[in-house]
Order: C-alpha cells, then sequence, then structure tokens
C-alpha cells in the first residue's frame, strides 16, 4: 500500500511541477513518512519518477485496447477519426497522467531523457499497429490511396500530435471546430480520388 501510496503523491507533484522542482522530502511529507523511508521503496528518485512513468505507459496500452474494441463495425474514415479524437482529448490517459506526460514529454529531465523517448516510442508499438492495420485494410479496400504505410502513420502522428497541442493555444470550442477542419482536409487528402 506505502508504494501505491508513493508513487499517487509522485504523480500528482511531478504533474505539476518540473522533475527538479519536487523534491523527495515533499513526495515523503504528503505520504506521511520521513524521507528515508522513500529508500525502503526506491532507490532514487530517478527510480521513482521512472516508475510513474512506467505506470503511465501501462495504462495507456490497456487505453488502445480499449481503443480497438470501439472500433470494430467501423469503416476506414471513422476509425481513423475516433482514434484522432480519443487520443487527442486525453492521449488515453486519466487526466493526472495525461498531465505528467505532457509535462514529461515536453520538458523531460535532462538525465531522464532518452530513457523516456526509448519507453516511449515501445509503448506507442501497440498504437502504430493498430494504425498500420487500419490504413492497410483502407488501402486494400480501395477507400484509401495507396502509400506506404509507414508513411501514412508517420502523416497521422504528425495529425495527432500537432492536434495534441493546439487544445493549450485555443478554448476548447474553438480546438473542437480547428479539429474537424483539419480532419476533413487531412481525409480528403489520403482518400482514394474516386471522381475519376
Amino acid at each position: 500500500m506505502t508504494v501505491h501510496k508513493i508513487k499517487a503523491s509522485a504523480l500528482r507533484l511531478f504533474a505539476q511541477n518540473s522533475y527538479d522542482a519536487v523534491p523527495l522530502s515533499e513526495i515523503a511529507k504528503e505520504v506521511g513518512i520521513k524521507t528515508p523511508s522513500l529508500y525502503a521503496h526506491f532507490k532514487s528518485k530517478e527510480e521513482l519518477f521512472l516508475a510513474v512513468y512506467d505506470d503511465c505507459l501501462t495504462e495507456h496500452a490497456s487505453r488502445v485496447r480499449q481503443l480497438t474494441d470501439k472500433l470494430t463495425g467501423l469503416d476506414t474514415e471513422q476509425k481513423l477519426r475516433t482514434i484522432l479524437y480519443d487520443v487527442c482529448r486525453t492521449y488515453l490517459l486519466s487526466e493526472e497522467y495525461s498531465t505528467f506526460l505532457k509535462r514529461t514529454m515536453l520538458f523531460p529531465p535532462n538525465a531522464l531523457q532518452e530513457v523516456l523517448r526509448d519507453r516511449f516510442a515501445a509503448s506507442e508499438e501497440q498504437l502504430t499497429g493498430l494504425l498500420q492495420k487500419v490504413f492497410e485494410e483502407g488501402m486494400a479496400s480501395g477507400v484509401l490511396r495507396r502509400e506506404r504505410s509507414e508513411d501514412l502513420i508517420a502523416s497521422f502522428y504528425c495529425l495527432l500530435d500537432g492536434s495534441f497541442l493546439q487544445q493549450f493555444y485555443y478554448r476548447p470550442d474553438d480546438w473542437e471546430h480547428r479539429l474537424a477542419a483539419v480532419w476533413g482536409i487531412y481525409w480528403k487528402g489520403i482518400a482514394e480520388d474516386r471522381t475519376s
């Protein structure tokens, strides 16, 4: 139970502040233990931070599985739009993990930057696999233009990441309007032209 409480407190504090701005003493205080007691569970602040990060990625993987089930019976356009909207809204995470991930990926601790990128890339494999399946099915059925699936996936991630960041710049209604407009243009760009 203490490990869970430590990670929950660390998540909240790391989501609110940068890695460097959260001393272990503050986490210990919030949990109600002395700072040296943290070392019975985690060897270092770095290890605790990475444990919270791994929990975040585990939740993301679980939500990708739920999203996969949600796509059953939808056509290619509906599947891609559903993935875009669901991932953009939360990055398939609870609010606290979403805030933590944004802060961590945009402002990573220097010493952990490569480790975080590698772990994030590995966690994206599940979503990448889902996208590859949708794109390949769409091309096979003639709904999508024939392109390299890697290029379609890369374009989708650029659309996704850009739309995700737009949420911080605009009011929710403006963001929804922009996302709808961008989706329409993106879909026209990848859909097979059936007018010729």
